[in-house]
């Protein structure tokens, strides 16, 4: 089979590997489409260090190739979205359904080979059936749209109420669109206009350009009030956190998506005085099924967000693109 192969930082390679095989529980998966995001592109960059040679890779759509002996979940044929993430299933973190936080927690595509090759070994209970007469590029955003889900579910966000989305990358229009089917009105805030128009169209009822003028104003001006109900961060910076904090009223929520990798100062006589809740949204639990369940009832659109698409020969200039300004979510043809 062909693989995209990392040998070390931006030494990526498209070459011949070996056909997994599959035993016990494994499934055998040949991928459709593939979703490049900013952990890929972290490891590429030599960022975040991985064992090498790694294949990269672990949003992924495609078609059941051949199963193990123990296998009853799906069977040679299936098209499946493919969770990316298993926990160990025998820690304490694992029994009280805490499977996210597992600290054995494989990650395909990081701990174990992904889906930047044209088959890829998963644990059976990775494996979701596809909705019957859902496409494969509406599909291949099922991972991070559950993340989304799980955000905007931490939230407890309902109807009527107000709702900041910090960030207009791709989780943050999943989210969008996750706190709309819940029945609230959103505004995005984001560093920069570009992709507003699409929030817009994906269900935005406002948006807001930092350093347009004060958030605390902004927020106060969409929410009729002293602030969002609520706000989702899923930008990743030091920076989006504070934004939160500014756009949330006393006694809001706030949910941490995004993982910065440098120090965050926040003022937190500010989030006691006015009994911020902060919580933090790893991942998912078991939101895969509801995420394909928006996907195929309509409430969410995936496919506007899949901004590029290139071969898997064509892996390196979907890196080069993937950091471009105007890309959302680059993905693999394969």
């Amino acid at each position: 089979m062909k693989a995209a192969i990392l040998h070390g930082p931006r030494d990526l390679r498209v070459e011949s590997a070996t056909r997994p095989e599959v035993r016990g529980d494994e499934v055998l998966v040949r991928v459709a489409m593939a979703g490049l995001c900013g952990t890929d592109y972290r490891i590429w960059s030599g960022d975040r260090p991985v064992a090498y040679p790694r294949v990269m890779g672990h949003e992924f759509v495609g078609r059941v190739e051949a199963v193990g002996a123990d296998v009853t979940r799906v069977a040679p044929g299936d098209r499946v979205a493919v969770e990316p993430n298993y926990s160990c299933g025998t820690c304490p973190l694992c029994w009280e359904g805490n499977k996210n936080l597992c600290l054995a927690r494989t990650a395909v595509g990081i701990d174990v080979d992904g889906c930047f090759a044209e088959l890829v070994r998963v644990p059976a209970r990775c494996c979701w059936p596809a909705p019957a007469g859902v496409a494969d590029e509406d599909l291949v955003l099922t991972e991070p749209l559950a993340v989304a889900v799980r955000a905007v579910g931490r939230a407890d966000v309902r109807s009527g109420e107000t709702v900041a989305v910090v960030g207009a990358g791709t989780i943050g229009l999943l989210a969008v669109q996750v706190a709309r089917g819940h029945g609230a009105r959103v505004l995005v805030v984001s560093r920069s206009g570009r992709r507003f128009a699409l929030a817009k169209d994906l269900g935005a009822e406002a948006t807001h350009a930092v350093g347009g003028g004060p958030l605390e104003a902004q927020a106060r001006a969409f929410s009729g009030r002293e602030g969002v109900d609520c706000v989702v961060e899923t930008a990743g910076t030091a920076e989006a956190v504070n934004y939160a904090l500014a756009l949330v009223r006393p006694g809001g929520r706030v949910v941490l998506t995004g993982l910065p990798h440098e120090p965050t100062p926040v003022e937190f006589f500010s989030v006691v005085r006015r009994e911020i809740t902060i919580l933090g949204s790893m991942i998912y639990q078991d939101e895969f099924a509801e995420a394909m369940r928006l996907v195929a009832d309509g409430t969410v659109r995936t496919r506007p967000l899949v901004s590029h698409r290139f071969a898997l020969d064509a892996i390196g200039d979907a890196f080069v693109t993937h950091a471009q300004p105007d890309s959302i979510k680059v993905a693999l043809v394969i």
